[in-house]
């Protein structure tokens, strides 16, 4: 099984929720690419204005290769990075599983997604059978 891990990871919570769903995934043998793993940034390329290009050619390469997107959401801050992998991955037909880690979602990220889970979820879902699971919390 083939993840990607859609996650923004700017702050000190986000890098330790994203490290975290690292070693869960990476535990239990699946591959997994995690753009935080994976900076293409170079002083050359970000001198020559080509970061940002060779960045999204490479995430999107690797959301093609996926079998499934785990994407890290908090809720109602949403990095705009991570919801277009989400979204991208919708239009693609490739699985989302939103690990929810805020308080509210927007139906957008939820309603788009296959299944809705916790980041203690993770631990042991089923990403053979891929159960669904509604959210069930405040939703805007």
């Amino acid at each position: 099984m083939k993840i990607y891990l859609a996650s923004p990871f700017f702050n000190d919570e986000e890098l330790k929720n994203v490290k975290t769903a690292e070693d869960i995934l990476m535990s239990r043998g699946f591959e997994v690419f995690s753009p935080r793993l994976n900076e293409v940034r170079t002083d050359e390329n970000t001198q020559q204005g080509l970061w940002s290009k060779e960045t999204f050619m490479n995430d999107k390469r690797f959301i093609d290769w996926a079998d499934v997107v785990v994407m890290l959401y908090y809720g109602g801050y949403s990095d705009s990075g991570t919801a277009w992998e989400c979204g991208y991955a919708y239009g693609t037909n490739t699985p989302v599983v939103v690990v929810h880690l805020g308080d509210n979602s927007n139906l957008m990220v939820h309603e788009g997604c296959h299944t809705n889970i916790t980041l203690d979820e993770l631990k042991d879902y089923d990403f053979v059978m891929m159960p669904a699971k509604d959210y069930k919390g405040k939703m805007f």
